[in-house]
């Protein structure tokens, strides 16, 4: 999944030389001329991986834009200015910058920064994800198509993978052949429902190739199929 980094800078030259950096590394980025643009922006788009903030806005000082921020985010801060004194940095990070930038700068050394405080940021983080896998049956990676169940990312079909990710759209919701062939074949009318019966057969067989401890998907005579466990999607 693409990471969204914000930028708040004043100056389009910048601006535009900031953003093309970071898109051609991948990331998504987003850019507010205003510091309390930026700020009403990240409020309401809370899962902004990073902040670039410049210090000297037209709508007030960077430095106060960050202590608002941190009233209600712990988001990564990375300040981006022309004034590069001493006491400047320092009291940027007193009040909860991540990283100081000094104009003029090279975009490939400011994505490089921001790569190393986004990976800091998840070893940090580490301990709470790890609890939350610990919870979680199954894991759909759906830029990637791919699934985990328990801690293994399974081998799976095509098929087999638009199968599994239909029943767990909703666990414990028992779906019929039909429904699931509507959802994961391109073409369903030129297919068998009974197709649905052998890839949920090798489905089985590769879940307990993971656990033996009983199949997640349940058989409805009748009806259909239901898988139940928990799921996140990354």
């Amino acid at each position: 999944m693409q990471q969204t980094i914000l930028l708040i800078e004043d100056e389009a030259s910048i601006a535009d030389m900031v953003v093309y950096a970071l898109k051609s590394e991948g990331f998504v980025a987003h850019w507010c001329r205003l510091g309390g643009e930026g700020v009403a922006w990240l409020k309401a788009n809370p899962e902004v991986a990073l902040v670039i903030l410049d210090i000297g806005l037209p709508d007030g000082s960077g430095f106060e834009f960050c202590k608002e921020i941190r009233r209600f985010s712990e988001v990564p801060i990375v300040f981006l200015t022309a004034r590069n004194d001493e006491v400047d940095r320092i009291v940027g990070l007193e009040i909860g910058g991540d990283d100081y930038i000094g104009k003029p700068f090279s975009p490939r050394e400011l994505t490089a920064r921001v790569k190393v405080i986004l990976k800091r940021s998840r070893m940090a983080h580490a301990p709470e994800a790890a609890a939350a896998d610990a919870d979680t049956t199954f894991e759909i990676d759906s830029g990637r198509c791919r699934i985990r169940y328990l801690d293994t990312w399974l081998d799976l079909t095509r098929y087999e993978y638009q199968v599994l990710k239909t029943l767990l759209q909703q666990p414990e919701r028992v779906y019929s052949r039909a429904q699931v062939m509507d959802q994961a074949w391109n073409e369903p009318e030129e297919s068998l429902e009974r197709a649905v019966d052998t890839h949920i057969k090798t489905l089985r067989a590769k879940l307990r190739q993971v656990s033996d401890q009983g199949s997640p998907i349940k058989t409805h005579r009748g009806l259909g199929y239901s898988i139940s466990g928990s799921v996140r999607e990354s």
